[in-house]
């Protein structure tokens, strides 16, 4: 895009720089905040509050209404780009068409729904806004379909006048509702709007609906019904081009050329002096200008006035051709005084065929990012805009989509459509997609799972780590260690996923039971992410193992646990106790080596250092566990001692 190049109009901040302070600023996505610094504009620093203004905001965006234009829109984007790429453009074009086509009605939809909540709304302001948001949605709508004739559709000579019209009739609708009132009144020919509603019809090239109220008119009148009928036939045999006919636009023109003659004629014999509003209706036949011009309540717009005078001037009007008639019709309707609107800019250069400018000038007319990012997709697919690329390295297309989706980013639920119009900017859109999804605050668990799944399908290893690292810290703070542990171990965070295994453990050591078992009990290989964790999910095994009475697979268990040394030397005591049942058992589970190794591991842990904060009491009570143990295993070896000798016997 090209710096603009004119003074942007200014914008005052209310209560700004009362306090002759310096002023700093920062951009967003959707906002410019505006702050007051502690520093005077002379002399030295001063202290108070600084004041932090919101001077812009994108309200768009936190419309209902406009959610729905920006949800169904990115569905009709998905689906362009789908479109297959070594199909020739001109193949696709009757697709780029129906695109456009659902883009418009996408528009209208939220058009309508605007304009009834205007009419119903009880708040005068919200009113206000809602009529804002439709007068913009009309302008993009009409920009929109006038370039997808001019550009998707590049209608040729004779052609481009019909879409013309249609694209005139269908943003000049109050004709029909005109048409409508004085058709349905008691007597039609006698209401004041009569007359403008036939010139109104004939303005638009609807000589049909125009002959039908005009006979309500000749039938009351029989003296002049001759006159009428003269208007009737004229009306009747202006010819029209039909692009699907046999009929050649030269043999068209030739016809058409008869038909303005005879309309001449009418007008050079005076054959309808003697009613005032039929003269009018056959000069603007024969395309008089001065007279097409007296009508500019009715036409409304200087385009408007464009279409009606190429209509009844020059039919065949090819598209090279269109600038001259369009630059001089506004400057014939506007007049010297009145300075042309952004909008009659935007057109006047959609006329002339400078696509670049057209897009240029809705950035900076326009609120948002969403037309430019939607129509220049559209006539980049379109093969037009290929010779445009911008200095600092993505081209038109792709810096306009990445500027709509970032603004996208700043919304709580749209987010997730923008990852969409990322995914299809080839050069940048992934790094962007990076910054951004870093940005999104994890508010619920559900939220950051969808934000997981989107950098997991992307292979965004480093945000997926960030993710689940966050949760985790998150889950340990609130005492969810079941959660913490299923994030830790998704982020693969082994030092983390030690951290609350030890929770764990000392969990269990307070309470005597586990918690999370359907996390503890299904880890699988997940387990191995570190030693402490290996050492939980094993022990809980053995706990489950003891529960369903498989003792001696729960016994060998235990004893590896000690023996490889996985079991924190802290928790060795509290294995040993585990075992106490099983060596009371009547049954012999424990053979005299694995006896032995339980007794080898008691003394080891007798003979260590003794914890100096340990209390006399804590004393006793391990003094006595040990006690215990050593009788139980005395008992146990001597038990399998005998076993194994008279089974070796």
């Amino acid at each position: 895009m090209e710096e603009v190049d004119v003074e942007p109009s200014p914008m005052l901040i209310p209560s700004a720089g009362f306090h002759q302070r310096h002023l700093g600023f920062e951009w967003g996505p959707g906002d410019l905040l505006v702050y007051e610094t502690n520093y005077k504009l002379q002399g030295p620093r001063t202290a108070g509050s600084p004041l932090v203004h919101v001077v812009r905001k994108d309200e768009d965006i936190c419309s209902p209404i406009l959610r729905k234009l920006f949800n169904e829109s990115h569905l009709i984007f998905v689906g362009l780009q789908k479109i297959k790429e070594d199909v020739p453009s001109k193949n696709k074009k009757s697709q780029f068409v129906s695109i456009s086509k659902n883009y418009r009605s996408v528009i209208r939809a939220c058009m309508e729904e605007l304009q009834h909540n205007a009419v119903s709304a009880q708040d005068g302001s919200l009113a206000s806004q809602y009529g804002d948001q439709v007068s913009i949605l009309l302008a993009i709508e009409l920009i929109w379909n006038l370039c997808e004739v001019l550009f998707i559709d590049a209608a040729p000579a004779g052609s481009l006048l019909l879409h013309l019209l249609d694209w005139v009739r269908l943003h000049k609708s109050d004709v029909d509702a005109r048409a409508r009132e004085v058709l349905q009144s008691e007597s039609p020919a006698q209401h004041q709007s009569y007359w403008d509603v036939v010139i109104s019809l004939i303005l638009q090239g609807r000589m049909d609906e125009a002959r039908q109220v005009l006979s309500k008119q000749a039938s009351l009148r029989a003296e002049s019904s001759s006159v009428f009928k003269r208007m009737d036939v004229l009306l009747q045999t202006m010819p029209i081009f039909n692009p699907t006919g046999t009929q050649t636009l030269t043999e068209f023109d030739v016809k058409w050329r008869h038909w303005h003659e005879e309309c001449d004629r009418c007008l050079q014999d005076n054959t309808f002096a003697s009613n005032r509003h039929l003269e009018t209706i056959v000069k603007i036949l024969v395309g008089d200008e001065d007279t097409i011009l007296e009508q500019k309540e009715l036409l409304s717009t200087w385009y408007h006035f464009l279409v009606t005078r190429l209509l009844f001037t020059h039919p065949t009007i090819k598209p090279p051709d269109l600038h001259y008639y369009a630059q001089s019709s506004m400057n014939m309707f506007l007049g010297p005084r009145a300075p042309p609107e952004p909008l009659d800019i935007i057109l006047l250069s959609a006329f002339e065929f400078d696509l670049h400018q057209v897009i240029k000038d809705c950035s900076i007319a326009l609120n948002n990012w969403w037309f430019v990012a939607h129509l220049t997709d559209l006539l980049d697919h379109c093969k037009l805009l290929q010779s445009h690329n911008l200095h600092f390295g993505s081209n038109l297309r792709e810096f306009l989509v990445l500027e709509y989706a970032s603004g996208l980013f700043t919304h709580h639920s749209l987010w997730q459509l923008a990852v969409d119009y990322f995914d299809h900017c080839p050069e940048f859109g992934r790094v962007y997609l990076e910054l951004q999804i870093e940005r999104i605050p994890l508010d619920t668990e559900r939220k950051a799972i969808k934000v997981l799944r989107i950098c997991e399908d992307r292979q965004m290893s480093e945000q997926v780590r960030s993710i689940c690292k966050i949760m985790a810290k998150r889950a340990l703070r609130n005492n969810r260690l079941g959660s913490a542990l299923s994030w830790s171990i998704r982020a693969k965070d082994a030092a983390f996923a030690t951290l609350i295994s030890e929770r764990f453990l000392q969990d269990y050591c307070n309470k005597g039971s586990f918690t999370d078992l359907d996390l503890l009990d299904n880890l699988g290989p997940a387990m191995l992410l570190s030693d402490r964790l290996t050492f939980l999910g094993k022990y809980r095994e053995f706990h489950r193992l003891y529960g369903e009475n498989r003792f001696s697979e729960a016994a060998k268990l235990l004893l590896s646990l000690m023996t490889a040394k996985i079991a924190p030397r802290g928790l060795w005591m509290t294995l040993l106790t585990d075992a106490l049942p099983l060596l009371e058992q009547k049954e012999v589970i424990f053979s005299v080596d694995q006896t032995y190794e339980l007794m080898s591991c008691l003394e080891e842990l007798n003979s260590g250092t003794k914890d100096s904060n340990t209390t006399d009491q804590e004393e006793d009570i391990e003094s006595t566990k040990t006690e215990l143990l050593r009788l139980a295993l005395a008992r146990n070896l001597a038990m399998a001692i005998v076993k194994e000798g008279t089974i070796e016997t």
